[in-house]
């Protein structure tokens, strides 16, 4: 079971994939995608398609989990709306299995804590994955997320947002 897991952004879209083996999780692989921040919003939105697409070929996932937007401000939460918007289209087009995390549940799957600091959330992600070196802040969200969704997986706690192929 290869999961793709995706913490979108407008500027930067973490991704990061794992792989079940037998009751372990390894770490394939993890990036940022990188739109430019002077582009126009459209423009970073097919930044986004366009590197997730590159992913999904690459690594051939069977599902994907996403993370919920959670901002405290109305005009932050629509923008990384369209950006989430982006990545669950491309994983409908792949016609990946998606599944939807909030931060919080995230977290609190990791690392134990719902109010973990990304630290801390850094160094379980790279321990329970044998990583020797911490990914960038978004590549070890997504990290996170994908782990949170093959241990769902793995327990059959799938998320109600879950649809199948």
């Amino acid at each position: 079971m290869i999961v793709l897991g995706v913490d979108p952004g407008t500027i930067r879209t973490g991704w990061g994939v794992v792989r079940r083996a037998g009751p372990r999780l390894i770490g394939v692989a993890a990036g940022v995608i990188h739109a430019n921040e002077d582009d126009e919003l459209p423009l970073r939105l097919r930044t986004i398609h366009d590197g997730l697409q590159a992913v999904i070929a690459e690594h051939a996932p069977d599902c994907m989990a996403v993370e919920d937007v959670f901002s405290k401000h109305v005009r932050s939460a629509l923008t990384l709306g369209h950006a989430r918007g982006v990545v669950l289209l491309c994983g409908a087009l792949a016609q990946l299995e998606l599944a939807s995390y909030s931060p919080a549940v995230v977290k609190r799957s990791v690392a134990g804590r719902g109010q973990a600091p990304k630290e801390q959330l850094g160094r379980v992600v790279c321990a329970m994955l044998g990583m020797r070196v911490l990914a960038a802040p978004d590549a070890t969200d997504a990290l996170a997320v994908a782990i949170t969704h093959a241990n769902a997986l793995l327990a059959r706690r799938v998320p109600r947002f879950a649809s199948r192929r």
